[in-house]
């Protein structure tokens, strides 16, 4: 398996603007944002796609969602509300080979499919 962007982002490799890391996760701004705040939320592990999870990884993936709505309560948007968004290969709009999770808010989000 080749290094995803991500994993080079927490090698060091590729700059990025880190908003929180320790030893299992990583959150960076998205470099093209679709709301105010789009932050990427993503494991240390990589792992290709939500197909290959396994029970093993069940406590990242819990992980992931506690560190969203941790940072979005530091951020002030828990209230008014956010959207959280995992996608799953290219029909479900996945464009890097490692799961993460994707956070908007500061505006109001329209439904869209």
């Amino acid at each position: 398996m080749h290094d995803s962007i991500f994993t080079k982002i927490i090698k060091r490799e590729i700059p990025a603007e880190i908003v929180f890391e320790d030893a299992d996760l990583m959150v960076i701004k998205d470099i093209n944002p679709l709301a105010p705040i789009h932050l990427l939320i993503f494991p240390k592990k990589q792992i290709t796609t939500l197909n290959d999870l396994t029970i093993e990884d069940s406590n990242i993936i819990s992980k992931i969602i506690l560190t969203a709505t941790k940072i979005a309560k530091e951020l002030k948007v828990d209230e008014k509300g956010y959207r959280l968004i995992m996608n799953c290969n290219s029909d479900g709009g996945q464009t890097v080979p490692h799961i993460h999770c994707h956070l908007l808010a500061g505006r109001k989000l329209k439904l869209e499919a």
